[in-house]
């Protein structure tokens, strides 16, 4: 098999049907904090200034904490149908299900353990600090040498129901 389960192979068309699909929102108060304080400061660099210099530190600060998280909620996971068989992607990461041998739900309890001392360096991780619990999905590709992937998902049993309906029959 040609394809890679590291992010540089991924193709970039997202026009097939998607089987299960997820975004990793950060948390609703991450939001409200960095509102806050992108406030906070626009009304310190406002303190009764007038004219441009009032509303212009809003304008210039409150945007920031938006596209920041934004950018930090940008990870989706999804289980595509495409033209050579359902995939698995993870950001810009791609996984074909057939090479898929065994996977498996990592609780919260058990994160710590998984991304520590057993964690292996040849593992593909995609780990966001505010989802409790991930999946982990043993590959079996002797043309990759990644072993496993480690991901985060807010919705583990129906994700790994997704992956077992996709899976060939002979896993």
């Amino acid at each position: 098999m040609s394809e890679t389960s590291r992010p540089e192979a991924a193709p970039t068309d997202h026009t097939s049907p998607t089987l299960y699909s997820e975004r990793l929102w950060v948390p609703v108060w991450w939001w409200i904090a960095g509102l806050f304080v992108a406030g906070l400061l626009a009304a310190e660099v406002h303190m009764g200034a007038p004219g441009v210099r009032a509303w212009l530190p809003y304008v210039l600060l409150l945007p920031l904490p938006i596209w920041g998280l934004v950018w930090l909620s940008r990870t989706r996971v999804e289980l595509v149908d495409e033209a050579d068989g359902v995939h698995l992607r993870v950001g810009q990461a791609h996984l074909p299900v057939d090479v898929i041998a065994r996977v498996a739900e990592v609780p919260a309890t058990a994160k710590s353990a998984a991304l520590g001392r057993q964690l292996d360096p040849a593992a593909f991780v995609q780990h966001r600090v505010w989802v409790k619990t991930m999946v982990l999905i043993v590959l079996d590709d002797p043309e990759d040498p990644t072993p496993y992937w480690l991901i985060s998902t807010r919705r583990p049993a129906e994700l790994l129901a997704a992956l077992d309906r996709a899976r060939p029959e002979e896993h």
